[in-house]
């Protein structure tokens, strides 16, 4: 893409009244707009990352059967009053609107409900199980306090996905190997290193649920870390008990700030008796089906990301999820320019995503709008390095610039 076809630009202020550096960092780098607290549009740099993040979870959940479905955000209280999730005072994080004709309706903040009524439709034997449908979606959350950007909105981009099992041993499996894969999409996002399998309060589905924390100072969650065993304690289940359950000393573990980027429940036979969802088994026998839930919110991982690993020039884009690999500039009359289209080519046709910086502008601005907006090389097309074939190739998270020939260029980046 040409800066010249890009809608968007960059800023070299902070916006008014935002205070969180993720949201401050990829207004200002024409990521994002802040429509109000907590609901932000994503702009087409900003689109093209979160799409990135969505893919590499996208393939871990089809790696372990997932299914991927699209359900519909408009709810009728129906299937939630049968759960007993549809009061304010159950569930308090509602957005309610009514139609026309008077008929309440809701926008949904998840959707077990719903979609255990679906698969009424596609459930009755054992043959039929297990299951796991899920989805990328904007969920609704009225949330009392909306702050911390991206990190935490009454609008926000989520990826849930519902396993239906035959039993619980079989749910069992399922989880572990879901866990597993959240590893690999932490590992894959770059935050595998600081991410923690914790252990949460599993509310009224179970004892415990699990979160996956990833430490950060800007994180609202207190946990404690066991580094030995890479596995974290949520504040809220730090007792003498969620320690001997664990088999693990208070004197072992640390207190640290972090930012949930994930969690899975097992709920049980909740939703499926409340919906009754039952299935035939091998014997003939009625059976309820046994459930899991498990989310992650691409949105707050894009900020999370934006926020760990910006520098004071701006972001910083591990290279799978940034809106692209290269950022073109080229300086100087029309030789460079000739050359530089003529690059843009060789790359593109190579496969390699590159924006091409085609402004009439100083230099400085386009180097400056290269590193805010993070993109991870910036490749220099000059007529001072014309003369000997060369270019100048600089990686946005350090290290000295080189001097590559066009075939030494593409070696590199491919």
């Amino acid at each position: 893409m040409k800066r010249t076809q890009l809608f968007s630009k960059t800023s070299k202020t902070s916006p008014s009244g935002e205070t969180a550096k993720n949201a401050q960092l990829l207004i200002r780098a024409g990521f994002v707009v802040k429509e109000m607290a907590g609901v932000y549009d994503y702009l087409p740099l900003g689109k093209r990352t979160l799409e990135k993040i969505v893919q590499v979870i996208r393939e871990e959940m089809d790696a372990i059967g997932g299914n991927e479905i699209s359900l519909t955000a408009l709810q009728s209280p129906d299937a939630w009053q049968a759960s007993g999730r549809w009061s304010d005072d159950v569930m308090d994080v509602w957005f309610k609107t009514k139609l026309a004709n008077g008929t309440e309706l809701g926008l949904a903040p998840t959707h077990e409900e719903p979609l255990t009524k679906l698969m009424k439709n596609f459930i009755s034997s054992y043959k039929d199980l297990p299951v796991y449908p899920y989805q990328f979606q904007i969920k609704f959350r009225n949330e009392l306090r909306s702050k911390s950007g991206l990190m935490r909105g009454r609008e926000f981009w989520m990826k849930d996905l519902y396993s239906f099992s035959k039993n619980q041993a079989e749910h069992e499996a399922f989880y572990e190997k879901t866990a597993e894969a959240y590893h690999e999409v932490y590992e894959r996002l770059g935050l595998g290193d600081i991410t923690y399998k914790t252990f949460a309060s599993g509310g009224s589905f179970s004892k415990y649920s699990h979160e996956f924390q990833t430490l950060s100072d800007v994180g609202e969650d207190i946990i404690y870390v066991h580094e030995g065993k890479k596995i974290a304690i949520n504040e809220e289940v730090y007792t003498d008990e969620v320690l001997a359950d664990l088999g693990v000393a208070r004197d072992e573990l640390v207190a640290k700030k972090a930012v949930e980027v994930g969690n899975i429940f097992t709920l049980g036979e909740k939703f499926s008796d409340a919906l009754d969802l039952r299935y035939t088994d091998e014997h003939g026998q009625q059976q309820t089906v046994f459930m899991g839930s498990y989310g992650i919110g691409p949105s707050r991982l894009m900020g999370l990301i934006a926020e760990h690993f910006a520098d004071e020039k701006g972001l910083v884009w591990p290279e799978n999820i940034a809106p692209f690999k290269v950022y073109l500039v080229r300086i100087g009359g029309e030789a460079a320019i000739q050359k530089a289209d003529e690059i843009y080519g060789m790359l593109s046709d190579a496969g390699i995503e590159v924006l091409y910086d085609d402004r009439d502008a100083r230099p400085g601005e386009k180097f400056s709008d290269a590193e805010l907006m993070g993109i991870p090389y910036t490749l220099t097309v000059s007529d001072r390095l014309l003369d000997g074939g060369e270019f100048e190739l600089k990686r946005r998270a350090g290290g000295d610039a080189e001097l590559l020939t066009p075939e030494a260029l593409l070696d590199t980046l491919v």
